[in-house]
């Protein structure tokens, strides 16, 4: 079995912090697995579709998809006031850091980008977000959409280079470029904010027992008090775990179909 947090390693030291955070995770609960990276050129969609996961983060939409549903561990709760202590996250809308849109509306008419269709995130929430501006007469947004743009570092990066002129940004990444990539991060400024939506959950694909199931949670929910991990929450911006239920994660057939309901809304 293998584990990976490609997800949220954003920086080299979130990287380092999830990869200390999980291997005392699975020393806490005296299980034994692998740990692989799976960077970029490679996929994360190539990563969920594995049997072999036993403790990695999947994005809720694809998890909410997967047949047969993955056995769902824990949650990341960030510890930033806007995740109010509950286990979600958002999608930030940016623009570069110093152009002239002062709000969402202003970048109509522009280039939007975005990261993969599959992506919540990336794409599907802000495709949902738009639909309340939506013209009567059911015509695009934006002149121009650019895709293919991976992750919100690749906004970033598109809208530093001026391809793009907005882009969506999962709120946790960019929280935690903010803290981690303070210089990257100051090029782009949010002019938008999505709904909350459920945290995408660590989770596995592998048969684990109930037993094994248990200890791993434990080990999660043991994670906000143990002190020794406080440097490491502090680097991660984590509060602390939950245990969601599978069913929550339902809404996200709702809001990928709102979605999709007015394709041409960009």
């Amino acid at each position: 079995m293998i584990v990976n947090a490609r997800m949220y390693s954003v920086a080299p030291a979130a990287k380092a912090a999830w990869r200390e955070l999980l291997e005392w995770i699975l020393e806490h609960a005296n299980v034994r697995m692998e740990f692989v990276d799976q960077d970029p050129p490679a996929t994360l969609a190539d990563l969920w579709a594995r049997a072999d996961l036993g403790c990695a983060m999947m994005c809720g939409l694809p998890y909410a998809h997967r047949k047969p549903r993955p056995i769902l561990l824990a949650a990341p709760v960030p510890s930033p006031e806007r995740y109010a202590d509950r286990a979600v996250y958002f999608s930030d809308i940016a623009v570069r850091a110093d152009s002239p849109f002062m709000k969402l509306e202003d970048t109509f008419g522009h280039v939007i980008g975005y990261t993969l269709t599959d992506s919540m995130s990336g794409c599907v929430a802000l495709r949902r977000h738009l639909l309340k501006f939506r013209k009567a007469d059911g015509g695009p947004l934006y002149r121009k959409v650019v895709g293919e743009l991976v992750n919100a570092r690749g906004i970033i990066q598109a809208l530093i280079d001026g391809r793009i002129d907005a882009g969506p940004l999962d709120g946790y990444v960019f929280d935690l470029l903010r803290h981690n990539d303070p210089a990257f991060a100051a090029n782009v400024r949010i002019v938008a904010v999505t709904d909350a939506a459920p945290m995408p959950p660590l989770i596995a694909t592998a048969a684990l027992d109930p037993d094994t199931v248990g200890r791993l949670r434990k080990a999660f929910m043991a994670v906000e008090h143990a002190g020794e991990l406080a440097d490491i929450r502090a680097t991660l911006l984590l509060r602390r775990f939950a245990v969601p239920e599978p069913s929550s994660y339902e809404v996200f057939h709702g809001i990928q179909e709102e979605a999709e309901r007015h394709p041409g809304v960009w």
